[in-house]
């Protein structure tokens, strides 16, 4: 099963390199650089300011909109499970165990989301330009009045690491930014340091950054997810047993978790070996 992830070397000055590998080395290559046989369709947006927001937030001036609902769901904290606290003394914060999450609860939603300066949704139907700038806007699968992105997947690079979330909310601050977001664009919001991307407290710590800072991301396909914390709660969870009776699951599904289980251990075994003092998924081999 082939694995997929990105890394590159970043700092503030500098374009780093980003790599798409087929194999278990990694390599080189000018970023970003398309991979047709990898279906790395979408382009990086390269050195974005991120800021830390959080399911159940209340509002302060830095964010005057309330985070019990999103954009998308009206019943998104209680969806979710509860308050997403972002403190970290009352998170799990594991690489050992793949948890990333808030300490009172397990969350019924996958704690790895982010926020993207648009919306496709109108009081009435979508907006104008929606059906023309979304690359996916024909191709998914939804009632014609469900949002075409809530849900999507994106790849976060910062230190070193990648991490995978979905969108779930609109932000930070702007509802309509289609030239940055689809485009190639800068980000027009100027408040917080003109940040560009809302990050989830379990991305913030996957990622081991502040709650302010720069970072890369892209979209991505489904299948170019690969295993880890952002698909252990949630629609993206596989189960192996029923919650209650003891009733084990079909043996397809049985089957799903045990590669993703080796998955991981060989994906955490790699890494150890390329970085013997940091424990993440595959990265960059050295800066």
């Amino acid at each position: 099963m082939m694995i997929f992830y990105a890394a590159h070397q970043a700092c503030a000055q500098v374009t780093p390199n980003v790599v798409v590998p087929s194999s278990t080395r990694v390599v080189n290559a000018p970023a970003p650089q398309p991979t047709p046989r990898l279906r790395s369709l979408y382009p990086w947006k390269l050195h974005i300011i991120s800021t830390c927001f959080w399911i159940g937030e209340t509002p302060t001036q830095n964010n005057p909109t309330p985070n019990d609902v999103s954009s998308w769901d009206r019943n998104w904290k209680s969806n979710f499970g509860g308050f997403d606290d972002p403190n970290a003394e009352q998170r799990v914060i594991s690489f050992a165990t793949n948890e990333f999450r808030p300490k009172k609860f397990i969350p019924k939603l996958n704690p790895f989301y982010v926020a993207l300066p648009y919306n496709d949704k109108m009081r009435n139907g979508h907006r104008p330009e929606a059906s023309r700038v979304i690359p996916w806007f024909h191709r998914v699968n939804r009632d014609e009045s469900d949002s075409a992105l809530k849900g999507r997947w994106v790849q976060v690079y910062s230190n070193n690491r990648s991490c995978y979330a979905q969108w779930e909310d609109v932000g930070p601050f702007v509802v309509d930014d289609w030239q940055y977001v689809f485009g190639d664009k800068r980000p027009v919001n100027t408040s917080n340091k003109g940040a560009g991307i809302d990050l989830s407290p379990a991305v913030r710590d996957y990622l081991g950054i502040p709650n302010s800072h720069v970072v890369h991301w892209r979209f991505l396909e489904d299948n170019q997810v690969p295993f880890g914390p952002w698909k252990k709660y949630g629609s993206q969870a596989v189960k192996s047993a029923a919650p209650t009776g003891g009733i084990t699951a079909p043996a397809s599904s049985q089957d799903i978790l045990a590669r993703q289980r080796y998955i991981e251990y060989i994906t955490k075994q790699r890494t150890d070996a390329q970085n013997p003092n940091q424990t993440a998924f595959p990265q960059q081999n050295g800066r």
